[in-house]
């Protein structure tokens, strides 16, 4: 019989070994392929710590690298040390005869095979799990210094009545520490089991005992370690349930306790954790009693009453005690869920108020108040961007974002101007000859930001601008206006050195040359930062290139999201970085929030879906660490310096326990509030991606009822964008005066509709001006569930199935020209509202929109389309009849009213769009009829303009433009 480490031994077979000159080449070549790899790695290493140290974050990279290596090595070396122990006390465990059986002989060459190498079998399976279970426990650095620094939120939850720090900081490091115990016990299970089944401690197919008391004893313990993680687990389930998420008819997506949990979940946890102490001691008790049968029926009994305790009884009081009369079984936990949810995100000083929607007011008093109560923007940021490219591009290697951004600066009067502004950022693709050089050292950066009113343009549709030109100039103060980092700036770029940059072309086509004077980037004098770099980037060329020498250096991570994301990974960063000239720089401002999915009873959100909408795209989508969410701050203001790209954090929220949490991991990186100055802090503005995350938690948790919320009759939901079919309406910037305001607040607006209905059922606007003792302030205007004010939706089927105005329209597109709807703003107006929509034509030649045309309407009756906004506030209010759609102005000879098939037309017209208009009163609304409606009315203006046309035959040319312009409601524009 073999032993226990041998066995018979046979005879040898020689294997030629390979001579000492294959050996040593082998041996260099495995030397160099070690090397390789660790100057790869030292390559990232070295590079990311040379980065952090130019911004003077280098205590990130530190603080950041130290915890990941702490974690590694501890838990690594804890995951090999268990499997280790475990292993060799198996081993050492084993029988010292192995019995005679078909079983055993079979695992003699696996013992004979391994004898040699036990060692080495021992320190690889050991360096295996310690690696992954090492690496694993780095990937929670987060967490750990959460729990490690964590400070107390001084509000405890209603059910267990501790801090929430308990829930966002500590519950999960527990739980974190509970899978490693989980993890490594099992692990060790099976390898002590494998272990002493090869020895014999274990069989399966051998006459007699199945196990020796060595191995009984070993693995009862092992399991009874397994049992005790598992009564731990069962106490943390505990308070699991408040952070919780179900699926709960009232709401949806839910938080926390409900009464089944509260009275049928957390009692049998209660039980199943003492039953899984018990049986953890009767698996413990086989050292001495050296039997399976107590722990055997400990386990069946605690698996017996998991099922029944832990799933049956709970289902029973649901179905017996909760359905019959749910509400009222419900309403104690909802009360608890709407608080928390509302105190979690921002929402519970929410102020409230009912709005009729509808004004008493005649029309000479709202057209006064119209112009009082709003600086309407008409210059759509989303729209115009091409016309900033046409007209302020200058050169093909620049370009502006897709969509702009809003801003407020003073004029030469010293009010504030909304204003819509842009930089003229670098575009890689448009550089006329692409190679290494041009792409990395000769086309560098951008010049100069372009702004414009947005409340006006010019008598021709063009932006009115208040900075333009390369150079810029216009009404900002000098700045440097070269732009190193920005939005569009993702290449690397080498400056500095011996190879000059492109400043700018000048108007006669000469080139100005540059040298960055700057301290960003990392310098590329040293040999072995350019090896360095060399690697990282890919490029041997950064290693031996004569455009590099004295003074070069590389500037990488350029746009803003990105360097404050690296220099705060802690934080979320908003999806819209902005820019603003301040103090002679140009500054990048950036949005970051404080998150964490921990706050007990808080509703979880989904940050991607909830922030995304008709204006998000890759560029200005949300970043998050984790994207679901119960917990919001806008903790921090971020700036990155458009030339320099020096990076700045200010402690914004100073009451936030998540941002103290974080001051206390990384010490230094948050400047205090105090330190932002005033020409700054003009700047700053309530974020957007906070206030969409705020709106959709509001469309449901503006109710503070139990019984409502429970009901869903006040659910509201964020209406789709009537000119962007399939995305939200994004939300507003504009100055403007809610009811209970004196003057105008630069807000962020946005409107509600009630669920699954197209008419307004509340508006929502926060102050969003930073220096506003107001700021933040969140105002709801809710309107009577039944009104018959429209939404969006509503406002602009009416804007395109109004005759007159979809004939203008018509005329608009005329020429292979196209028409775009703008921004549809909102604004409340003596206890009514106000809409209005810019309209943009794209004209055959030109390629980018004009604003030719402004509709507005009150949401009923009042209704213009005009040359300008002034205008069609006064046709609308009816304070100029001449413009009034459904009054045309008179005029000599034969107009289209005069004509018998012209005004047969308009009234089938009219009945068509009454008709379409009666389709989506329906409930639910009609699409069909619409559909008909719609193509009725296409039929009637085609018939009308045919009669026009014949008419404008009979009269001279000057004569049918003239009969033209009423059925147009003014000149069509130059699109037309």
């Amino acid at each position: 019989m073999p032993d226990r480490g041998g066995g018979p031994t046979g005879p040898r077979i020689r294997v030629g070994r390979p001579s000492r000159r294959v050996r040593t080449l082998l041996m260099t070549l495995g030397v160099l392929a070690v090397l390789a790899m660790l100057f790869v790695m030292f390559a990232g290493f070295w590079t990311d710590w040379l980065w952090y140290r130019s911004l003077h974050y280098s205590s990130v990279f530190s603080t950041t690298l130290r915890t990941k290596i702490g974690l590694f090595f501890v838990f690594g070396l804890l995951m090999a040390t268990a499997v280790g122990i475990n292993i060799w006390l198996a081993h050492r465990l084993r029988p010292p005869l192995s019995a005679m059986s078909l079983e055993q002989q079979s695992l003699d060459r696996y013992r004979m095979g391994i004898a040699p190498f036990k060692k080495w079998v021992l320190l690889a399976v050991t360096a295996l799990v310690g690696l992954i279970a090492g690496a694993s426990a780095a990937g929670q650095w987060r967490i750990w210094l959460l729990w490690v620094n964590g400070v107390p939120f001084g509000q405890k939850d209603p059910q267990f009545h501790k801090d929430v720090s308990f829930f966002a900081f500590d519950l999960p490091w527990y739980r974190f520490l509970l899978s490693f115990g989980f993890a490594a016990t099992v692990l060790s299970l099976i390898a002590a089991a494998l272990v002493h089944y090869l020895y014999g401690g274990l069989r399966v197919t051998s006459p007699g005992a199945r196990a020796t008391a060595a191995a009984t004893g070993h693995l009862s313990v092992l399991l009874g370690v397994f049992v005790a993680l598992k009564a731990v687990a069962y106490w943390l389930d505990r308070y699991g349930l408040a952070v919780k998420s179900s699926d709960f008819k009232a709401t949806g997506n839910w938080t926390g306790l409900r009464y089944v949990d509260a009275n049928a979940y957390l009692p049998a946890k209660t039980i199943l954790f003492c039953i899984a102490a018990i049986c953890a001691l009767l698996f413990f008790a086989t050292l001495w009693r050296r039997t399976w049968q107590l722990p055997v029926i400990g386990f069946g009994l605690m698996v017996l009453s998991a099922i029944l305790i832990g799933g049956l009884y709970p289902a029973i009081v649901q179905k017996f005690q909760v359905q019959p009369n749910e509400q009222a079984k419900e309403a104690p936990y909802i009360q608890k869920n709407i608080e928390a949810t509302r105190k979690a995100y921002g929402i519970d000083d929410s102020k409230v108020a009912d709005y009729k929607g509808e004004s008493k007011a005649d029309n000479k008093s709202l057209r006064a108040d119209a112009d009082s109560t709003a600086s309407v923007r008409l210059l759509d940021p989303n729209v115009v961007s091409p016309t900033f490219q046409q007209r302020q591009q200058v050169r093909g290697y620049y370009g502006f974002p897709s969509t702009l951004d809003v801003d407020r600066y003073k004029t030469k009067a010293g009010a504030d101007q909304d204003t819509v502004i842009g930089l003229r950022e670098l575009n890689i693709a448009g550089i006329p000859e692409r190679n290494w050089i041009n792409d990395h050292f000769k086309y560098t950066h951008g010049y100069g930001a372009v702004a414009a009113k947005g409340t006006s343009t010019t008598r021709n549709g063009l932006p009115d601008f208040t900075e333009k030109n390369l150079p810029a100039e216009g009404e900002f103060d000098a700045y440097q206006q070269r732009i190193y980092y920005g939005e569009k700036t993702k290449q690397y770029s080498i400056v500095g050195g011996p190879q000059k940059e492109l400043d700018y072309s000048g108007n006669n086509g000469d080139e100005k040359t540059y040298t960055y004077t700057g301290k960003s980037g990392v310098s590329l004098s040293n040999p072995m930062n350019r090896a360095a770099y060399a690697l990282a980037f890919g490029e041997p060329q950064i290693l031996y290139s004569g455009a590099i020498g004295d003074g070069s250096r590389i500037l990488y991570n350029r746009t803003p999201k990105e360097r404050v994301e690296k220099v705060a990974p802690w934080l979320t960063i908003d999806g819209d970085a902005y820019p603003a000239v301040v103090d002679h720089r140009i500054k990048w401002i950036v949005d970051a929030y404080t998150t964490t999915n921990g706050y007990p009873y808080a509703s979880r959100t989904t940050l991607g879906d909830t922030t995304a909408d008709s204006l998000s795209d890759g560029e200005r989508s949300v970043v998050a660490q984790q994207n679901k969410v119960n917990y919001i701050r806008n903790s921090v203001k971020a700036t990155v310096d458009a030339y320099d790209g020096s990076v700045k954090l200010y402690e914004w929220d100073t009451k936030d326990p998540v941002l103290k949490t974080w001051e206390k991991a990384f010490p230094g990186t948050v400047e205090p509030r105090g330190k932002i100055s005033d020409s700054l802090m003009e700047h700053f503005r309530y974020p957007q991606d906070l206030f969409k995350v705020q709106r959709e938690l509001l469309t449901r948790y503006h109710v503070t009822n139990p019984a409502q919320f429970y009901s869903g009759s006040e659910v509201w939901q964020v209406p789709d964008d009537p000119t962007n079919k399939g995305n939200s309406v994004p939300p507003y910037y504009l100055s403007m005066r809610m009811p209970d305001q004196k003057k105008q607040k630069f807000s962020l607006t946005t409107t509600f509709t009630p669920n699954d209905r197209d008419n307004l059922g509340a508006f929502m606007a926060v102050e969003a001006d930073a220096k506003s003792s107001g700021y933040g302030t969140i105002r709801l205007l809710k309107l009577p569930p039944n009104t018959p004010v429209s939404g969006p939706q509503l406002v602009q089927s009416l804007f395109n199935s109004n005759p007159k105005i979809a004939e203008s329209i018509r005329l608009l597109k005329g020429g292979d020209s196209t028409v775009e709807y703008g921004n549809l703003l909102t604004v409340p107006l003596d206890g009514g509202l106000l809409y209005v929509e810019p309209v943009y034509v794209r004209g055959a030649g030109t390629d980018y929109p004009l604003l030719k045309k402004v509709l507005v309407s009150d949401g009923g009756d009042r209704i213009a389309f005009e040359d300008s906004l002034e205008k069609a506030l006064d046709v609308a209010f009816g304070q100029s009849p001449s413009g009034d759609p459904t009054k045309p102005p008179a005029d000599s000879g034969q107009t289209p009213s005069d004509n018998p098939t012209v005004r047969q037309a308009l009234k089938d017209a009219q009945k068509a769009w009454e008709d379409s208009q009666k389709a989506l009163e329906q409930k639910p609304q009609d699409w069909d009829a619409y559909g008909r409606a719609q193509e009725s009315l296409k039929e009637a203006l085609d018939k009308a303009a045919k009669a026009e046309q014949k008419a404008a035959g009979r009269q001279s040319g000057t004569q049918g433009q003239k009969q033209n312009q009423p059925q147009s409601q003014g000149a069509p524009g130059k699109g037309g």
